[in-house]
């Protein structure tokens, strides 16, 4: 592995005969082929359009595949050498598409666009560097080739996604994002800022031992991340609602939680008490300020409405826990 890693054991390009060459054009073409398809069917449920180009392009690939095949049929005969991308030194590599879930529009657009470039780079370049005509032509057409995927593209992305069709698919996926993660995460950003600012000010008051609070809050912040997460996973598989992965939307909310009631514990780290809480009520505001602006960004929710509802809903947590520590 580590010898691969380095890329020892791969053959140099200048070294491959031109059936190899052929024979690595085919493969890769073959791969390439299988990527788009794999991206239509990632994208067919939520952007059917997009997956119509991808499609398109999986057939325009093998359909290379074939003349190539042809080429090699008709110059070297019925057997194929067996070599890949990965047998060649310097030659540009894919991401299977398992590694870059989940796909997303511009995701795989731009993945799509670099992966036509990087073939058209490559080939263009290694017909620079062999001296044989019949090697430096079969290259030359292999660029061109490539070049034309680019093209092919950029025409099927005006022809199957005009540009409506482009905005309500980029509207999908933004209503798709909030969701996911914008949804749950923002439930926790308040779950755990509000909820836990009264057990934290209330033991801050009440013992006056910042170690002691801030293991208050570290306990409540975590307790309340879990409790959360695993609420958030286990009530809606996404299924009906449309709501997306069960377990990303655990994480979101699960960690959002969390982050909310750590931010001010945190400061009871510090030793000296009335420094410790002085930057931790600062913290608290901050923290509501984000969710009003959090809501008035991607909920829609008018931002002094949700200024008001969220700094004074804060607010009264707060004075409870401190009256309570006091009491």
């Amino acid at each position: 592995m580590f010898s691969r890693l380095l890329g020892f054991g791969r053959r140099e390009f200048a070294s491959l005969s031109e059936q190899e060459i052929l024979a690595l054009a085919i493969s890769s073409e073959e791969d390439d082929a299988r990527i788009y398809k794999a991206y239509a069917d990632g994208l067919r449920e939520q952007f059917p359009q997009s997956a119509k180009v991808f499609d398109a392009m999986a057939e325009e690939e093998n359909e290379h595949r074939q003349h190539l095949i042809e080429l090699h049929r008709v110059r070297f005969g019925d057997t194929i050498p067996l070599i890949r991308r990965e047998h060649v030194r310097g030659y540009y590599e894919r991401k299977p598409d398992w590694l870059v879930r989940p796909l997303g529009l511009d995701k795989v657009r731009a993945m799509a666009e670099r992966m036509e470039d990087q073939a058209y780079r490559f080939y263009l370049e290694a017909a620079k560097r062999v001296s044989d005509a019949s090697t430096r032509k079969l290259l030359g057409d292999l660029a061109l080739a490539e070049k034309g995927h680019e093209s092919l593209a950029i025409r099927l992305g005006r022809e199957l996604t005009p540009q409506d069709v482009r905005d309500e698919e980029g509207r999908t996926e933004r209503r798709q994002f909030i969701l996911t993660y914008v949804q749950p995460g923002l439930a926790g950003l308040m779950d755990g800022s509000v909820s836990t600012l009264a057990p934290i000010f209330a033991a801050a008051f009440a013992t006056g031992d910042t170690w002691q609070t801030f293991l208050v809050g570290l306990s409540a912040s975590v307790g309340a991340g879990i409790s959360m997460g695993f609420t958030e996973a286990a009530h809606d598989d996404g299924v009906l609602s449309g709501r997306g992965s069960p377990v990303k939307r655990g994480l979101a909310s699960g960690v959002m939680t969390a982050v909310g009631g750590l931010g001010h514990a945190l400061p009871y780290l510090i030793p000296h008490f009335w420094t410790a809480t002085t930057v931790a009520v600062m913290i608290v505001f901050v923290e509501l300020w984000a969710i009003a602006w959090i809501q008035n960004r991607f909920m829609e929710t008018p931002f002094l409405r949700a200024t008001f509802q969220v700094v004074l809903g804060g607010s009264l947590v707060l004075a409870a826990g401190i009256l309570i520590g006091n009491a």
